[in-house]
């Protein structure tokens, strides 16, 4: 399947959705970071944007990036309107073939699954080698799907074999979370479910 089957699929998907005026972050991304000096950030699958919106407001400069162009010219467009626009750069990547440049402090992948193919793991290891000493990279991924979602029939691995999968020297990264945790997600017209959620966290030693 091409670059362009992939950005069709996503821009459908966000297009089929009203556009928020003031997209929330991930559930899990205040408390993973809470604590961090603002940086230099990279939100891989930036989608509605309401992960760089947040780190933007509390100082972090955020490279956000999306195979879909819908969804890159939305952030852009909210970046503008609540005046963060110079904390972040949107960027359309399809991350089968371009990986953003830059060093960073903190990489954010929250649920970067796709019905595309996608090498997850030699696109998470680029993200683990892009940090700065120091910085962390949060992978966040579904550990169920909820009703809404377009993924019922994906298995989703632990968040030990993701780090298993990544084949990062020990030496040098080490996993300072791996768990599995339960949440109550909203999704379309305000439905909600239970759904776990699978949360790694990855430090760069050196």
């Amino acid at each position: 399947m091409s670059t362009t089957d992939a950005a069709a699929f996503w821009n459908g998907l966000y297009a089929g959705r009203p556009a928020p005026g003031d997209p929330q972050p991930n559930a899990t991304l205040p408390e993973a970071v809470a604590g961090l000096p603002p940086g230099a950030a990279l939100d891989l699958g930036c989608g509605q944007g309401g992960d760089a919106l947040w780190l933007a407001r509390r100082g972090w400069r955020v490279t956000a990036v999306d195979v879909s162009p819908v969804a890159v010219d939305r952030l852009a467009g909210l970046a503008a309107a609540h005046g963060v626009a110079g904390r972040i750069e949107a960027e359309r990547h399809d991350l089968r073939e371009t990986f953003p440049g830059g060093v960073f402090d903190l990489v954010c992948a929250h649920y970067l699954h796709t019905p595309f193919p996608l090498d997850r793991a030699a696109v998470l290891r680029a993200a683990a080698h892009a940090l700065r000493p120091g910085g962390r990279l949060l992978v966040v991924d579904h550990g169920s799907a909820a009703p809404w979602s377009w993924d019922q029939d994906a298995r989703f691995p632990s968040p030990q074999e993701v780090a298993a999968d990544l084949a990062l020297d020990v030496g040098r990264w080490a996993v300072e979370r791996a768990a599995a945790e339960r949440r109550t997600a909203t999704g379309p017209g305000g439905l909600t479910a239970e759904v776990t959620d699978h949360v790694l966290v990855v430090r760069r030693a050196d």
